[in-house]
């Protein structure tokens, strides 16, 4: 894996800093991000917007990259949240899980602010592998969560990328309602237990 694709990793390990500081940091540099794009956006820029120096942002994210990264895993997960989508009801799981993945990406500004070239793709594979992934695993439980979170993970990757990011125009032709029609049943078998011989030959494929 890249540099780019490691930076959200390495921001788990700092200190996190006072939640209202990163929050305002965060908040002036998605706007930012929207306003002027990711190159042209400046940590000078970003601090002054925020009002905050700009070694206090190069602390606490590192890099533009990392702090590029902060604010879209925020929107991933304010998306994805827990309680609203894991929550519920486990039989109508996976029309939440596309609903939430399909609104995230339907709103204008995300797009726009996916619209950045290769440090998005790090930032989304950093997400979907240690975020989503790590938090399906948890709710899953069991011998065999690893095996039905990625096979989840792998269908709504599939989706992001044949839909938004590198767009067919048969998946981008659909409605949000029908993408979740279509793919709703092979979520739900993805999210099924699995028999002990898979399960068992799912982890003998793990390094």
């Amino acid at each position: 894996m890249n540099n780019a694709a490691r930076t959200p990793a390495r921001g788990r390990g700092r200190p996190r800093g006072n939640p209202p500081t990163r929050e305002s940091i965060i908040s002036a540099a998605r706007a930012l991000f929207l306003e002027r794009g990711y190159r042209r956006t400046t940590l000078r820029a970003v601090a002054a917007a925020a009002g905050v120096d700009p070694a206090l942002i190069a602390y606490h994210f590192g890099s533009k990259k990392g702090l590029f990264a902060d604010v879209m895993q925020v929107q991933c997960a304010n998306a994805l949240a827990v309680e609203e989508v894991l929550g519920g009801d486990p039989a109508t799981l996976p029309g939440r899980l596309i609903d939430a993945l399909t609104g995230l990406w339907e709103d204008a500004g995300f797009r726009r602010l996916a619209d950045q070239g290769e440090v998005v793709s790090a930032v989304l594979r950093e997400y979907l592998e240690h975020e989503l992934l790590g938090r399906l695993v948890e709710f899953l439980g069991g011998r065999d969560a690893t095996a039905r979170a990625t096979a989840v993970v792998t269908i709504l990757g599939g989706l992001i990328y044949t839909r938004y990011l590198n767009p067919l125009p048969t998946p981008a032709g659909l409605t949000p309602a029908e993408a979740r029609h279509i793919l709703t049943p092979a979520l739900r078998a993805a999210l099924a237990p699995r028999p002990p011989t898979v399960a068992a030959a799912g982890y003998m494929l793990r390094p």
